[in-house]
């Protein structure tokens, strides 16, 4: 058998070429902005083992990028709502009569990732239910007189998520100027339903949110899980929904196992409503070629309460790590008591760190878990970090009653946060996401009020507990942790 020279120079020019394509994956790696060492270490040490399937696989997760394309119209738009919005340097916000003075610069950092100064005028209530949710929105698109904006990451074709169609149905059969947003991929067994076009035959304008397309070509254009988690509505512009709930019933029937998921959303009016208009309209120009300049020159609604209040959005074009450092400084702010919801925790070092300095120095810190996670890698994970948030004096709750969903957190009974953001890594770094911080204490001890039902359903972890569990799980959950830093 004989070897032509081509054969023979192929092995050592495949292995060439391959070291070369490590290499300037690992200097990208190196020089990307806004990584952390154990991130950098971590795909490092995949290119290293990997090689080529090491690189294919920093390509489709390794970066978080929006596209070329997208970032271009979601700047435009951010642009136009900043020269619409800055209130000038003569006029500043005036953080002073926004709350009390040790919680100032919560609102100030809200200022700093998003734009929106806080609020005041508005008046808010929490809605008993997941279905209570869906009448009471129903119950607003049907008053609605000039428009209806809806977005949501996941919406289904179920009882409450046809409930919501029709109500937008009959809104633009009377001339109401209904837009509905819903992520590609959440939301993609309504996008690609009958009733999504039966939408758009009556009137209501719809759109896909950050839409797929092919997921081979995908790769190249953007990350394709960075998603839009957020659950946003908006009534005539004094009217919005916050919390963290879907467009579902809530034995959520895609995952029904796991049901039903719980869930906690607030109903708001005032001038707040506006700014979560801002949000919605900067995800519409984002994706829809239509100029929604006008919606961002309305002038706020009347005030109609005495609450203060502030929309803090994130995502991955927004300020670096905006929302652990938001968690964060409401730990830090915290002097007596801060309690917790998260579905979903895979913290970065420094939240994990504050937790635990918030519990040291005498805070009593409470967070609220449920015993039964719909992703086997977030419950694995979460737990690994059981031991040293209980031997901080942390303690540990995991509800009973189904798929706990909410996310919030309260702050010695004055200062509540709501919204979509989880405590993991997709919500830091992946997810477009919506929150609303308020300073409120009837509000905020009705919130707490629910959280203390939740603890009522739940069962609390002791240290003893974890201590007692066998060392293949200790195992199994720390090596599942260790993809955090990858994902």
């Amino acid at each position: 058998m004989t070897f032509s020279s081509d054969h023979v120079l192929l092995g050592p020019l495949l292995v060439i070429l391959t070291v070369l394509l490590d290499l300037a994956t690992m200097a990208r790696i190196l020089l990307r902005r806004h990584r952390d060492p154990a991130a950098r270490i971590a795909w490092l040490m995949v290119i290293g083992t990997l090689h080529i399937l090491g690189v294919i696989a920093y390509l489709l997760v390794g970066e978080v990028r929006l596209g070329r394309s997208r970032s271009i119209r979601r700047q435009r738009a951010f642009r136009v709502w900043e020269e619409t919005a800055d209130p000038g340097p003569a006029q500043t916000p005036d953080f002073a009569a926004s709350a009390p003075e040790r919680y100032r610069y919560l609102f100030q950092l809200g200022h700093a990732i998003s734009g929106f100064a806080p609020v005041s005028g508005n008046a808010a209530h929490l809605l008993p239910d997941s279905n209570a949710t869906i009448d009471a929105l129903v119950a607003d698109i049907d008053a609605a007189r000039d428009h209806v904006h809806l977005l949501f990451y996941i919406w289904l074709t179920d009882h409450n998520g046809l409930k919501v169609v029709e109500a937008l149905k009959r809104a633009a059969a009377r001339g109401v100027s209904c837009r509905a947003m819903a992520d590609d991929l959440g939301s993609r067994a309504l996008i690609r339903s009958p009733q999504w076009q039966a939408m758009r035959d009556a009137g209501v304008h719809v759109a896909p949110g950050l839409p797929i397309g092919n997921p081979l070509l995908r790769a190249f254009k953007g990350r394709i899980d960075v998603r839009n988690h957020r659950k946003i509505v908006v009534i005539d512009n004094r009217i919005t929904y916050c919390g963290s709930q879907n467009c579902a019933d809530p034995e959520f029937r895609v995952k029904p196992r796991f049901a039903p998921w719980v869930d906690a959303v607030m109903r708001f009016e005032g001038p707040i409503a506006h700014q979560n208009q801002v949000l919605f309209v900067i995800d519409w120009m984002t994706s829809v070629e239509e100029d929604l300049t006008p919606l961002l020159h309305l002038p706020p609604a009347p005030p109609c309460g005495d609450m203060t209040a502030q929309v803090i959005g994130t995502g991955p074009t927004q300020i670096y790590s905006a929302m652990p450092e938001l968690f964060e400084s409401l730990l830090f702010a915290a002097r007596r008591e801060v309690v917790i919801t998260t579905p979903y925790y895979v913290p970065n070092e420094p939240l994990q760190n504050a937790l635990c300095t918030t519990a040291r120095r005498g805070v009593k810190t409470t967070i609220i878990f449920p015993a039964r996670n719909d992703s086997w890698v977030v419950a694995a994970t979460s737990r690994s970090y059981y031991f040293d948030l209980l031997d901080a004096g942390v303690r540990i709750f995991e509800y009973h009653g189904g798929l706990l969903h909410t996310k919030s957190m309260t702050v010695d009974g004055g200062v509540t946060l709501i919204g979509s953001a989880n405590m993991d890594r997709r919500s830091f770094d992946l997810n477009f996401e919506n929150n609303i911080l308020f300073h409120d204490e009837t509000l905020t001890a009705v919130m707490r009020q629910r959280q203390a039902a939740y603890i009522a359903r739940s069962v609390e972890v002791s240290i003893r507990d974890v201590e007692a569990w066998p060392i293949w799980r200790r195992l199994w959950n720390n090596s599942v942790a260790m993809v955090g830093p990858v994902l």
